[in-house]
């Protein structure tokens, strides 16, 4: 399997634009002195240009005064930052217990067959990223996937192709839909 890099797009088709050292000092600024402000700083930056790239963290590193170790941690600490660019649409698969033994493997086979893509990989066109995790926290439903915030519950294999159309067919910004529940 060949890994091919993709500039992810904004919620407008442009491709993000990698952080530049005066983008990630405007943010810093903006953050300075607040408690917590690290974690702020990173998930401005993520959400400005789609991920973290290791220019940025530098430039975080040495105007912050933390040290580069520190923001790593931080960085790779929380599932919710990632590292290199994601696609348009994230899609996230609970492999949890609950999900587990009703079938989660199967959804996860069916969207990466429908994608080409494996877990953790970004399809080339951009649209969409594939991530696997323990626990969504919604045992009760599951198999659950969620896309862009979007919950999906007791998912089985013909509802992929169905959450796959929905998601091409309108504009679903990431976190627009959260909280809301639906079966494929």
């Amino acid at each position: 399997m060949r890994t091919i890099r993709v500039r992810p797009k904004g919620g407008d088709g442009r491709p993000l634009a990698r952080a530049d050292a005066k983008d990630v000092l405007e943010i810093l600024q903006k953050y300075d002195g607040h408690r917590g402000g690290l974690i702020a700083v990173l998930e401005e930056i993520q959400l400005r240009h789609g991920y973290l790239s290791s220019d940025a963290l530098r430039t975080v590193s040495e105007k912050s005064g933390r040290s580069l170790v520190d923001v790593y941690g931080v960085a790779t600490f929380y599932r919710s930052f990632s590292l290199k660019p994601r696609g348009k649409h994230m899609v996230c698969l609970c492999l949890g217990t609950a999900c587990h033994v009703r079938g989660a493997r199967r959804i996860v086979d069916e969207f990466q067959r429908q994608l080409g893509i494996k877990a953790g990989e970004t399809t080339l066109d951009g649209e969409f990223t594939l991530e696997t995790v323990n626990c969504l926290g919604a045992c009760a439903l599951g198999p659950v996937v969620v896309v862009d915030g979007h919950y999906f519950s007791n998912v089985d294999t013909a509802g992929v192709k169905r959450i796959l159309k929905k998601v091409r067919g309108k504009s679903m910004p990431r976190g627009a839909l959260a909280g809301e529940l639906s079966r494929q």
